[in-house]
């Protein structure tokens, strides 16, 4: 199908990213030696050409927290001057008292749909963002979280499966917000008490309606792109949450690590080829145009 929204990539200028610009250091994804490089709009739009993808969605890409209007201002300008992309999830500071006087600055830009501030925590520091595994249960936090509510505004989630159930209770204390489950819960332990788990706490997540999840990243853990994988990754969130409330990204260019972006969308319409019409088309259009409001 054309006319495909991708819900989840970022550009990037390296100077600004201290992950890249800095210090090698180790990141859920592997060697990420190719990336420290500049990815401007016109590489992503070149990686996409002929795939049928006709909006995008940028999400932060973890710039200086300091510099969190410079990323948004940034981005808005790039979409003013080439069209791409058609919606902005940009970053605040959930743990400082208020973060209201953040998300003032951040109002004006009109392409601003969401904020993701990445809690996810793992006993491995490699994957770690988070200071602690329970942001989520945080009164400071959730009351900010609550506040995205008065202003029209999404929140990312990303949490690996031992914090789901924390999630859950987030989602539930923020019944106005919108909250993007990032990566499917980012199933990280293939073993069968690895799955276990990441099963039950995305039924947990699934029960909040206010709850959505992006079908994203899914070589995150694996570093390639594997169908079978994708696939069984797909069918079981659609499972869970329906297709209506999933959502397609290409995590680019972080998937350009293993494979270009045309394999990466012909894998996930594979996995979704037996859903109906109507199914396929929330996945790959309807879900984010609504949550995303593009």
């Amino acid at each position: 199908m054309a006319d495909i929204i991708d819900a989840h990539h970022h550009i990037w200028r390296q100077d600004d990213l201290p992950w890249l610009a800095g210090p090698m250091l180790p990141r859920i994804f592997g060697p990420y030696e190719a990336l420290r490089r500049d990815y401007p709009v016109a590489e992503f739009l070149a990686d996409l050409e002929s795939t049928g993808v006709t909006k995008s969605v940028y999400v932060q890409a973890n710039w200086a927290p300091e510099r969190f209007e410079d990323e948004t201002a940034w981005v808005q300008k790039t979409a003013d001057e080439t069209g791409w992309p058609h919606a902005i999830v940009g970053f605040a500071d959930f743990m400082s008292e208020d973060v209201r006087p953040q998300l003032d600055r951040l109002a004006k830009y009109p392409l601003l749909r969401g904020i993701r501030q990445q809690i996810h925590w793992h006993e491995n520091e490699a994957y770690r963002f988070a200071p602690h595994m329970d942001v989520a249960a945080d009164a400071t936090f959730r009351r900010n979280i609550a506040h995205l509510g008065d202003y029209g505004l999404s929140f990312d989630l990303q949490v690996f499966p031992s914090q789901m159930h924390g999630a859950a209770r987030l989602a539930e204390a923020c019944p106005d917000v919108t909250l993007i489950l990032q990566h499917s819960g980012m199933l990280e332990d293939l073993s069968d008490a690895g799955r276990e788990e990441w099963r039950t706490g995305m039924e947990f997540l699934a029960a909040q309606k206010n709850v959505v999840s992006k079908l994203s990243a899914f070589g995150t853990f694996i570093h390639r792109n594997d169908a079978a994988h994708i696939a069984d990754m797909v069918s079981q969130t659609v499972a869970m949450f329906g297709a209506a409330r999933c959502l397609f990204g290409s995590n680019f260019p972080i998937e350009k690590l293993w494979c270009n972006y045309g394999d990466l969308i012909a894998a996930f319409q594979s996995a979704a080829e037996t859903l109906p019409e109507a199914d396929r088309r929330a996945i790959f259009h309807d879900t984010a145009a609504a949550v995303y409001r593009i």
